[in-house]
């Protein structure tokens, strides 16, 4: 079972990502509505998902605000997204309730939500004429959710497997 820990924009930010320009660029695949989160750690493979939420529920989960945006960034020739600030103490908070599980190599936490993603052999710089994305939302984080993600032909398909409320 393929896992990772997730917060998702609100509705009202859903709908504002939803109107940003989404042209047609050769090779490059727009993510959509029901794939747009932010993940706080991803997991990989494990057996179940019963160890990953036992941690979580003994976690310190503080309620936090994500500020999202103002600039798409590529962080690489194959990425466009948004960056998502807020979000360190409680991605650190679920590295270190769930430290025993998972990868052992993490990368650093970079908070964002991912907008694009040039396919292989995408023609260079594909991604560059689809900046300046611009678009700056906010919200209170009120949950923290652990995901299923399954791979297929047609891209991930996410499932919430169980949702942790965050905490005053």
């Amino acid at each position: 079972m393929r896992l990772f820990v997730a917060v998702w924009p609100p509705p009202e930010v859903v709908r504002d990502l939803a109107a940003l320009p989404r042209p047609s660029v050769e090779g490059v695949r727009w993510t959509t509505a029901e794939h747009w989160h932010v993940t706080l750690r991803f997991l990989g493979e494990l057996p179940d998902a019963a160890g990953l939420c036992d941690a979580l529920r003994a976690a310190p989960l503080a309620r936090v605000s994500a500020a999202m945006g103002p600039l798409a960034e590529r962080p690489s020739p194959m990425l466009l997204w948004l960056p998502v600030a807020g979000l360190d103490g409680l991605a650190a908070a679920v590295m270190a309730a769930t430290a025993a599980l998972g990868r052992r190599e993490e990368p650093a936490f970079r908070g964002h939500l991912t907008l694009a993603r040039a396919r292989p052999r995408t023609p260079r710089g594909a991604l560059r004429r689809l900046t300046p994305l611009a678009l700056s939302a906010s919200w209170d984080v009120e949950e923290v959710t652990v995901v299923r993600s399954a791979t297929g032909g047609t891209g991930s398909r996410y499932e919430v497997v169980e949702r942790f409320p965050t905490g005053p």
